[in-house]
């Protein structure tokens, strides 16, 4: 207990400490996780603690992260995939590792050790490279959808891998076998097949028909649980109202689909992923992905740490030159053959380099192919140490490569698309900044009311994707003055802004409000205090975007609640009133350079606002409970649209200045 407790200690501070800084430096939480694994290694070589078998605990977490990617897709896109998983995953594994056996027998080796050597170097990180892909949001991405067939396609590929190896074996290495290996300077025992449990595999001793078959009766098992078991299963749990339990179940059905793998001599993480894949349109889907989330991400962390402290410095010291020069050239090599095939399946732009340096690096089924090799008889005790090095310092660089197209090569691509707009060949009455979600739904009402519209948007993907459903809308960035001449502003009668990017927008209005004063302008803003600098930029016909929607699901919670329709529409609308006639008071109050909550003049006019607002609410409610018991009968839908135009005609919405039309 007191060595357990010690070694958590450790590595939670360890990685507490490292991955902050290095995620303020901008490096990424993978690569703060290395470097805090390297900052430990000399105290775990003084503990003489064993770092594999604790690598290999960790790396169950590389099976739940398939489990939670397999919860993202379903089985049709899973379907969609296959062409770039067996076409560009099959291809990458066979040219890699005929190249990589091509230059170890020039470097000296027999075929047989060439062979396994490519085997090793030709899998990349799935941890590091899906693990950076979420953190940075390019895991939908072309380039990022490219990686991750070429890592589940290389997951599969470790088992036929694992099945040919010993049929490299020499025989001189068997009879020789030693009782222990070491990754470094921390102790190390051996596990023979990696620490992955060839001692649980009970197809060992079938012949190679006997495997198919309860290969296929394994994966056909997974698909019935996860169809037909886990719904009862989980409904059964859910009824404790128990959260621990949910979260042990969730545990049990990754850890049992692992297993089962185990036993059949599959790779777990495909396992995981196939159950994910199931699953992934179950109404649990959610709640699994928050239980098992937390376990992914510390063994992850804890399997990055290992990496670090598994580097064998006296070894690396020793020959550093020769070391270096083998990782690079290994990187370089496995990235140019990314290349080549990312030009073969048109994947092009900045996905291309994405996809290039993401996988470039050897991976973590490197230390369970080189300890199996080690425990067969492939590949002598001394050279895998060497292997051994060239895989972890690669994974240790691969972080440095996402730094390098974050802030070389992504914005390269961004700066040269921005430059080449579409070429703007129509002109309307009406400029749309923006066609998402909000300038979207603005774009189809003014057209299906007979106005024409120019729309102007920079995302291309999205435009794309827009243009199959035959969306007109041009590329281009709506905040350059020479767009907006392309598009007619000149002659234009209104500019609707609905970009995303609150400053862009602000300036935008700024610009619009002093060189073309006399265009309408229609402003989104993303929250209240939006609302005030497009106020003060010079919009007058303010909308913010969540406020309508947030204003109709009071009413109906009213209305849900007892409420007459009538009356519900009558608290919200004076909610609105209000909410109105604050705004041009606040604003005047509002001070950008100031935080709202130490700007005192406005808390306390804000919170003069809200006290009367509640009374005046809380009264109306009140006169609505007496007017009830009297038998007081809610107005007809006449009565409701006369009292509409009435209030229209005393206070037409135009004059409004900053206007919410609910």
């Amino acid at each position: 207990m007191n060595e357990f407790l010690l070694l958590a200690f450790l590595f939670l501070v360890a990685g507490v400490i490292a991955v902050p800084v290095a995620s303020r430096l901008g490096l990424g939480s993978v690569l703060g996780y290395l470097l805090a694994g390297i900052a430990l290694s000399p105290l775990l070589t003084q503990l003489e603690v064993d770092v594999v078998s604790i690598q290999h605990f960790a790396e169950f977490g590389v099976v739940m992260m398939l489990f939670l990617v397999g919860l993202e897709l379903e089985p049709r896109m899973l379907w969609a995939m296959r062409s770039r998983l067996l076409g560009l995953g099959g291809l990458q594994v066979g040219v890699t590792m005929l190249l990589i056996a091509a230059v170890a027998m020039l470097l000296g080796q027999p075929a047989s050790i060439a062979l396994a050597i490519g085997m090793v170097f030709a899998l990349s990180s799935t941890a590091i490279v899906l693990q950076t892909l979420n953190e940075k949001g390019l895991m939908r991405s072309d380039g990022g959808q490219s990686s991750f067939s070429v890592l589940l396609f290389q997951d599969i590929a470790v088992i036929p891998m694992l099945a040919f190896l010993p049929l490299l074996a020499i025989p001189e290495l068997l009879d020789a076998v030693p009782a222990a290996g070491g990754h470094g300077g921390a102790k190390v025992a051996d596990s023979g097949d990696g620490g992955h449990g060839a001692e649980l595999n009970f197809v060992a001793g079938l012949t190679g028909w006997q495997r198919g078959l309860v290969t296929i009766a394994a994966i056909a098992f997974v698909f019935a649980v996860g169809t037909f078991l886990t719904r009862p299963v989980f409904r059964f749990i859910a009824m404790a109202r128990l959260r621990e339990l949910f979260t042990a179940c969730a545990l049990l059905l990754v850890v049992g689909i692992a297993l089962l793998m185990i036993v059949v001599g599959l790779s777990p993480a495909l396992g995981a992923f196939l159950a994910g894949v199931v699953l992934a349109n179950s109404e649990y889907r959610h709640e699994l992905e928050s239980d098992i989330g937390p376990f992914k991400g510390l063994l992850l962390g804890l399997f990055f740490i290992t990496v670090g402290a598994s580097i064998n410095f006296d070894l690396l010291f020793a020959e550093f030159g020769n070391f270096v020069l083998l990782t690079l050239g290994l990187m370089l090599l496995k990235g140019l053959v990314m290349l080549g095939l990312s030009m073969v399946f048109a994947i092009r732009g900045a996905d291309r380099w994405l996809f290039a340096l993401g996988l470039a690096q050897a991976g973590e089924f490197g230390f369970v192919l080189l300890s199996f090799t080690v425990a067969n008889g492939v590949i002598p005790e001394p050279l895998s140490q060497q292997l051994l090095l060239i895989v972890a310092l690669s994974m240790l660089l691969t972080p440095l490569l996402f730094i390098v197209y974050d802030r070389l090569i992504a914005p390269r691509y961004a700066s040269a698309q921005a430059s080449e707009p579409d070429k703007i060949d129509e002109q309307g009455s009406v400029v749309i900044a923006g066609h998402g979600r909000f300038g979207g739904i603005v774009n189809r009402i003014l057209l299906a009311a007979g106005f024409k519209t120019v729309v102007l948007d920079h995302q291309s993907e999205h435009l794309e994707r827009l243009r199959v459903f035959g969306v007109k809308v041009f590329y281009g960035d709506a905040t350059r003055p020479d767009l907006l001449h392309a598009a007619g502003i000149d002659d234009a009668r209104m500019l609707v802004i609905a970009i995303d990017d609150k400053e862009q927008a602000t300036e935008l209005v700024r610009y619009m409000t002093k060189h073309h004063p006399d265009v309408y302008l229609v402003a989104r803003a993303v929250d209240r205090h939006h609302v005030y600098e497009l106020w003060g930029a010079g919009a007058r016909d303010i909308i913010r975007e969540s406020f309508d929607s947030a204003v109709r699901a009071g009413r109906s919670a009213l209305e849900a609640l007892g409420l007459h329709p009538y009356e519900a529409e009558r608290q919200t609308r004076g909610f609105v009133d209000n909410d109105r006639a604050q705004m041009l008071e606040l604003a005047e109050l509002f001070d950008p350079d100031i935080p709202v909550h130490e700007n005192a003049p406005y808390v306390e006019r804000a919170k003069e606002y809200i006290a009367r607002t509640g009374d005046a609410m809380r009264g109306k409610h009140a006169g609505l409970a007496n007017r009830a018991d009297r038998g007081w009968v809610p107005p007809t839908l006449q009565d409701v649209e006369a009292e509409k135009a009435a209030q229209k005609a005393q206070a037409p919405g135009d004059s409004a200045p900053v206007r919410h039309n609910t």
